[in-house]
């Protein structure tokens, strides 16, 4: 084991250090200073979110408060919080969401369950569980469209008053974060 570490570190330079494709001609030696190296190129967006639209919409059946139309909350600032039954973050963001959607007027959260779960099974979790804002049951082999797939849970997008997504979070959010966000965006 002890070779083994550096033989792999040696094949690692060694692989890093290959020309390139079309390596340019060698200039002549000249004396002087060595040419700085190239800076690192900035990290390319992730694919899906380059694909991703900038007014993406989203029309489910929620769980017992009708059909949730994205489009149709315009004016408001729309919290999409994909979340699971089994996801303990997600189960601490719930009473923090409820209470956030309740004291702002200018604040809408929809939680799309992330899961595969039985609307009767899903009733009996929020009895439990209660979340002051629509649930919506997402079927995990055909999420919706416009939004990335989760990669994790839970992962919330912020959308603004005119459809935009203003920003995702992967991982936990809290109320606060949410608030500053929103904030910042419209300088307030």
């Amino acid at each position: 084991m002890k070779t083994l570490v550096p033989a792999l570190l040696v094949a690692t330079l060694l692989a890093a250090c290959q020309p390139a494709a079309d390596p340019e001609p060698a200039a002549a030696a000249a004396p002087g200073p060595a040419a700085a190296p190239a800076p690192e190129p900035e990290p390319a967006p992730e694919p899906a979110e380059a694909g991703m639209p900038s007014h993406p919409q989203l029309v489910v059946e929620t769980l017992d408060h009708g059909p949730f139309d994205l489009a149709r909350q315009r004016g408001h600032w729309v919290v999409v919080n994909f979340w699971a039954t089994w996801c303990k973050p997600c189960l601490k963001e719930i009473p923090d969401l409820t209470a956030f959607d309740a004291a702002r007027d200018d604040v809408l959260v929809i939680g799309l369950a992330y899961e595969e779960i039985e609307p009767a099974d899903m009733r009996a979790f929020l009895e439990k569980h209660p979340a002051g804002y629509p649930i919506a049951l997402l079927d995990v082999y055909d999420p919706p469209a416009d939004f990335d797939t989760p990669r994790g849970l839970p992962m919330t997008y912020l959308v603004d008053p005119e459809g935009k997504v203003a920003k995702k979070y992967l991982g936990p959010i809290t109320s606060q974060e949410l608030a500053a966000d929103i904030a910042a965006i419209t300088g307030a």
